[in-house]
């Protein structure tokens, strides 16, 4: 265990350096949604970091740990980067900004720290990953790429069809239904939340750390229904698309 911890550490300081270097740039911008790209990227980054730490690159179960990781963070770090550039900060920071006053500095720092800390507990099956580099990989562990692709790829087409509803002038003050959407009031939540499923799927073969990945799906599924995911954006679709959007909720599963 104290190799566990020992390269955890080492990833949340990797991961601390690029928050910071983000906070600063939000202090010149003034618009702290790069918050949300640095959390797409610190994992991938903390994933690099556990496999050169251990030299473990050349190992089959580390390889594919890396590929899903590096898929994962790359593609939704620009989906968000697409979606905001160019725009105002988002309604979120900016109320908090607003609320926090003259204190807004450095707890906007602390909050982009808290982003490094969580970002260091989903690190968990990448980390566990590269500790069971040599174990070859089982049933198990195919099951869990094999659901990975699946979400994945529900994921970026669930943002893509959300991409181009927007884009037709003739959907403004619309909710979009096309799709996973006319399933699923947030698939792209659904697809995350299964992502990370298939994460502790793929870490429970390397025993007994494995079982350690467990605790990424229940955080996820809390945040998604509790904290940043569902109850933000709903509140949002409320407030721009108002009826329509009541409706929408009445017809349409809000996750699964």
């Amino acid at each position: 265990m104290s190799l566990f911890f020992g390269l955890l550490g080492w990833g949340f300081a990797a991961a601390f350096v690029l928050m910071s270097l983000l906070w600063a740039v939000q202090q010149k911008t003034r618009n702290a949604g790069i918050v949300d790209i640095g959390w797409s990227a610190a994992i991938p980054l903390m994933a690099v970091v556990y496999a050169w730490w251990m030299d473990a690159y050349g190992y089959p179960r580390v390889q594919a740990a890396l590929c899903m990781v590096l898929l994962w963070g790359g593609r939704l770090a620009w989906h968000i980067h697409r979606r905001a550039h160019g725009k105002p900060e988002d309604a979120r920071y900016t109320d908090l900004r607003q609320a926090w006053g003259r204190h807004a500095s450095w707890k906007f720092f602390a909050f982009f720290q808290f982003q490094a800390v969580a970002a260091a507990v989903f690190s968990v099956p990448m980390l566990v990953a590269v500790l069971h580099a040599d174990a070859p990989l089982t049933g198990l562990d195919w099951a869990g790429i094999g659901l990975w692709l699946i979400a994945w790829t529900g994921e970026s087409s669930a943002d893509w069809q959300l991409v181009c509803f927007k884009r037709d002038p003739a959907n403004k003050g619309r909710v979009c239904d096309a799709g996973w959407w006319r399933y699923s009031r947030h698939p792209n939540y659904f697809f995350e939340w299964l992502i990370w499923v298939a994460w502790a799927l793929f870490s429970l073969s390397s025993a007994p750390l494995g079982y350690l990945a467990l605790v990424c799906p229940a955080l996820m599924l809390y945040f998604l229904f509790k904290v940043t995911g569902i109850p933000a954006t709903e509140e949002q679709a409320l407030r721009s698309k108002g009826e329509a959007y009541r409706r929408y909720q009445q017809t349409t599963s809000a996750f699964v």
